[in-house]
């Protein structure tokens, strides 16, 4: 959780310092409100992880207690393993750390930082369209039954 919300923070600052170079009055008005930008970002990811992982773990049919314990679980997990990694010398707390290591640079390019920044909504999307998809889908199937069944039904009475 602490790690993508600072790979979000080198992404925003990334993508606006770019934006700043073709519009800087849009970049520059953005800059002042990058705390507000990377929190919709962290909150795009933790909607789709919370809502995501759940169902690949537990399925459509959940309880909203169980759904909350492994969303705990998740993010109990996530700080743990963040201080595991500190405790081998590499804090990710400190930005300092984060930005000199690979990963800094390679959020410090445009159009990974624009790509990784719009995954959370990629995902929301692909998921509403392949559960758009599979409801005409099934749809499509109860048409095809009940029209087989009136057939088979008025064949019968004849």
């Amino acid at each position: 959780m602490v790690s993508y919300q600072l790979f979000t923070q080198i992404a925003v600052t990334t993508v606006i310092a770019a934006l700043n170079l073709y519009l800087p009055y849009a970049g520059a008005w953005l800059a002042g409100r990058v705390d507000m930008i990377v929190f919709i970002y962290a909150f795009a990811w933790v909607f789709v992880l919370s809502s995501i992982i759940p169902q690949i773990i537990l399925g459509k049919e959940r309880s909203v207690f169980i759904q909350f314990l492994v969303c705990l679980i998740i993010t109990m997990t996530a700080f743990i393993v963040i201080d595991v990694v500190k405790g081998y010398g590499y804090d990710l707390s400190d930005p300092t750390t984060v930005y000199s290591a690979w990963y800094g640079t390679l959020f410090s390019n445009p159009i990974f930082a624009a790509l990784y920044l719009s995954l959370p909504y990629i995902f929301m999307f692909a998921i509403d369209w392949r559960c758009r998809k599979k409801k005409k889908q099934n749809e499509k199937i109860d048409k095809m039954t009940n029209n087989y069944l009136n057939h088979h039904i008025s064949n019968s009475e004849h």
